[in-house]
């Protein structure tokens, strides 16, 4: 029986995660790369620079050395930005000697090699130290679950024991975790949404309304359905947690650290300033990259990330951006909507689940 967790990545998520472990009764230890930050874990029981006025329960040990960190556990929970996980997984290998039920946390598409998080994982952790992997996703702020309000998330695995049993770990009275196979629509969903989270800030930052960011939920959804489905996800799963309710919460909220960087892009600030000003990793601004290869590879039309990646990385006006869309060429709002016989079939087989 489970004991003791390592969670891996001591940032807000990975600190409100592991507030969920230890109410559930687990001890965890959690580790960071930040000296100060583990430090005060340990002797003051808070994380002040990422969950200000948060306490820590005394089940949650801190720790700067990774080996120490998950020597003897077989469950690891890992809460980096996609941009370290590879190293991260790297040294996991170096240090790991017995194999592991891997769960991450991360919401990303690396922009070089262009895979999703549970694909760097199996490329940089070899198979004999891999139980499995699971993914956690879902409309999720890390400031409302470390306060213990009410979340839904899902666990993901193309192991579905593993995943029954990850929903076991984390689901109490505040959380409730659903358990879906569908890997491919859960990571992309949850990287993908970052994208359109940017745009909607951005248009509170041009001073638009509600009905400009209505619309861009929408239509981004549509997107992200068209890319997710042509790369072999369940179509259904962007209709879930993992599609409308992550896209909902992160392009509606000012806890979002998208939602902001697109706002500060909106006002007029350049990409620099707005990375200057902002504390931790926003995943939006890499995704945007990401999946613009991914869309030009694979010839999936995505309107609004690729404007964003032109006032991200081309220095296009957010103003002349808005425009832009808006005067895209007259179409029927259904006529991207097309499934293969295998998509058809997985449509199917969900509804009987």
């Amino acid at each position: 029986m489970v004991s003791e967790i390592a969670v891996i990545g001591a940032g807000s998520w990975g600190t409100a995660l592991s507030l969920v472990l230890a109410d559930n009764g687990y001890r965890v230890r959690l580790w960071g790369n930040r000296l100060s930050t583990i430090e005060e874990i340990n002797q003051d029981h808070r994380n002040s620079r990422y969950l200000p006025g948060l306490d820590l329960p005394v089940e949650i040990m801190g720790y700067t050395c990774l080996e120490q960190a998950i020597k003897g556990v077989d469950t690891l929970l890992v809460v980096v930005p996609t941009a370290a996980m590879a190293e991260v997984c790297s040294n996991l290998a170096k240090v790991l000697t017995t194999p592991v039920t891997l769960i991450h946390a991360s919401k990303g598409i690396e922009p070089e090699t262009l895979q999703r998080v549970s694909q760097i994982i199996e490329t940089t952790l070899p198979e004999h130290l891999r139980k499995a992997v699971v993914v956690l996703s879902g409309p999720s702020h890390a400031e409302e679950v470390s306060v213990r309000h009410p979340t839904t998330i899902v666990a993901s695995s193309a192991d579905r024991k593993a995943a029954k049993q990850i929903q076991d770990l984390f689901v109490n009275q505040y959380l409730r975790v659903y358990t879906n196979p569908d890997v491919v629509g859960v990571e992309l969903g949850g990287a993908l949404k970052n994208i359109i989270a940017l745009g909607a800030g951005m248009s509170d930052g041009l001073g638009f309304g509600d009905n400009a960011k209505a619309a861009l939920i929408t239509r981004g959804l549509a997107e992200i359905a068209r890319l997710g489905v042509k790369l072999g996800a369940n179509p259904l799963t962007f209709l879930g947690l993992t599609g409308v309710g992550d896209l909902v919460v992160t392009c509606t909220s000012q806890h979002s650290r998208n939602w902001r960087a697109g706002n500060l892009l909106g006002r007029g600030h350049s990409l620099q300033e707005v990375l200057n000003r902002m504390e931790m990793v926003v995943e939006g601004i890499p995704t945007t990259r990401a999946a613009y290869r991914l869309s030009r590879r694979e010839g999936v039309d995505m309107p609004i990330t690729e404007v964003l990646y032109q006032v991200l990385f081309e220095s296009k006006n957010p103003q002349d951006a808005a425009e832009e869309l808006m005067e895209r060429g007259k179409t029927h709002e259904m006529a991207d909507i097309s499934l293969s016989y295998h998509q058809r079939l997985l449509y199917d087989q969900s509804l009987t689940l």
